[in-house]
């Protein structure tokens, strides 16, 4: 697949490797790097969002035309400069804000309960068990296509057919930064969701 990554931080350089370790053809594009987020949004069939989420609409609005009809995934977690929670309500998410910023393209929630420092081939293996993708979407075809690359990049991927269900992946990312930065766990951590 040709994959479009907005953000050159950690999230989006280490998926950008195992995605391109998987045989997929990448553009990570960033404001200052030598690809752009619209070059990035080009390349892309999926667009994934991994920038921060304060940055994320002047990120996205110019970008509207571009992703428009095509799947994007959004990894972010609305976060304040010290980590703690954005809350943004009980009724809306950081996904459901971005679908609101693009309303042409198809919004997938996914890998943003993964710590970037597990996103490698050692890390998404947890004693032979791999990581959880949660995905969401309202879109049946692009839970689908997203739940297929997570796959095919070293992930479990495990599915919900609404978009709302961001709401509860993110408090599980910030339940996870808790645990990790909060209580000094640390982010060699990752969940595995099991159904019998």
């Amino acid at each position: 697949m040709k994959i479009g990554i907005l953000g050159a931080g950690n999230v989006g350089t280490r998926l950008a490797e195992l995605a391109r370790a998987a045989g997929h053809d990448v553009l990570v594009g960033s404001r200052k790097g030598e690809a752009s987020l619209a070059d990035a949004s080009r390349h892309g069939d999926i667009v994934l969002i991994a920038v921060h989420y304060h940055a994320v609409e002047d990120a996205l609005k110019p970008l509207s035309e571009l992703l428009a009809g095509k799947v994007v995934i959004d990894a972010t977690n609305p976060l304040n400069d010290d980590w703690s929670p954005r809350i943004l309500g009980e009724n809306t998410s950081a996904g459901e804000e971005i679908a609101k910023l693009l309303p042409n393209s198809k919004i997938v929630k996914a890998f943003n309960t993964v710590f970037a420092d597990i996103m490698n081939t050692e890390g998404l293996s947890r004693n032979g068990n791999a990581v959880t993708a949660f995905v969401a979407s309202d879109y049946d075809d692009a839970v689908k296509t997203v739940a297929d690359f997570a796959k095919s990049i070293g992930f479990a991927p495990v599915t919900s057919n609404k978009l709302l269900v961001a709401r509860y992946l993110e408090a599980i990312a910030h339940l996870n930064i808790e645990l990790a930065v909060g209580q000094g766990g640390g982010t060699n951590a990752a969940f595995l969701y099991h159904r019998g």
